[in-house]
């Protein structure tokens, strides 16, 4: 526990961008990632390394962005980044996440108040049934069915809006 206090103060101690924008946990993260790539354990990676570790979570680059990328945050050219760079760099790709999640959150809201007609706070599973048509036409009745019966555990016939939202994005 006192290893995980002292890497975090470290690493709200080394950052000032990525400082306000990263929680304990991300910051937990990013270290371990970090120490997985600094081999040698001399506080630095290489600058090669960050289109793998991009891509690792989930950011694929081209050759150009990436570069541009490394030129913003190696601001010393140096063909390596530290601990507090590297934060900066994760910064921008974790908060954009952040902001994704949160579009689509709000996108999906709006898109439930359409079907919510009545403004009930629910929809019915029938028109639950009428998304999942227009979403992919080529699911079975059978099929919709048993999904339906599944995201309606309770028998109801309704779904409110967190519900939902678990159905469209699968969290």
């Amino acid at each position: 526990m006192l290893k995980v206090l002292l890497i975090v103060s470290f690493c709200f101690c080394c950052m000032d961008f990525a400082q306000e924008e990263l929680d304990k946990n991300q910051l937990l993260l990013l270290k371990n990632a970090f120490d997985a790539f600094d081999r040698e354990k001399k506080g630095i990676i290489s600058t090669d390394m960050i289109g793998t570790i991009l891509e690792m979570l989930g950011h694929e680059l081209d050759d150009d962005t990436l570069n541009e990328i490394i030129d913003e945050i190696d601001v010393d050219h140096s063909g390596q980044l530290e601990f507090n760079e590297f934060c900066t760099l994760a910064a921008k790709f974790l908060t954009e996440e952040d902001q994704d999640d949160e579009t689509m959150r709000q996108e999906l809201k709006e898109a439930f108040r359409l079907y919510d007609k009545e403004g009930n706070g629910y929809i019915t599973t029938e028109v639950l049934k009428e998304i999942f048509k227009e979403l992919d036409n080529t699911i079975s009745p059978e099929d919709l069915d048993n999904m339906i019966e599944e995201i309606d555990s309770d028998g109801s016939g309704t779904v409110d809006f967190e519900e939902f939202l678990e159905v469209m994005t699968g969290e």
